[in-house]
């Protein structure tokens, strides 16, 4: 499956998103501040990860679509694609 353009814009945005709070939420460690601090920002990058996952995901679900109307075979079938989704679920 290639993800197209845009989605990679925005998959790439969201990484270096949750890349930023990963960062963050070392600083806290090593400054040792509240954990409660912590797991709030920790929960935060998990969500930016699931929704830069769920991007592909539904990128690749567009293009299975698209194949199937265009009576082409999709690159990934819907089993694969459920497969990835709960890996993320």
């Amino acid at each position: 499956m290639e993800i197209d353009s845009d989605a990679v814009g925005d998959v790439v945005k969201r990484l270096r998103r949750a890349e930023g709070q990963i960062r963050g939420v070392i600083t806290m460690l090593e400054e040792g501040r509240d954990c409660a601090d912590v797991v709030t920002q920790l929960a935060a990058v998990s969500r930016a990860l699931d929704r830069a996952g769920f991007k592909i995901i539904a990128t690749g679900l567009r293009q299975c679509v698209t194949a199937q109307e265009a009576g082409k075979e999709p690159q990934l079938d819907v089993a694969q694609l459920e497969k990835l989704f709960l890996s993320l679920a």
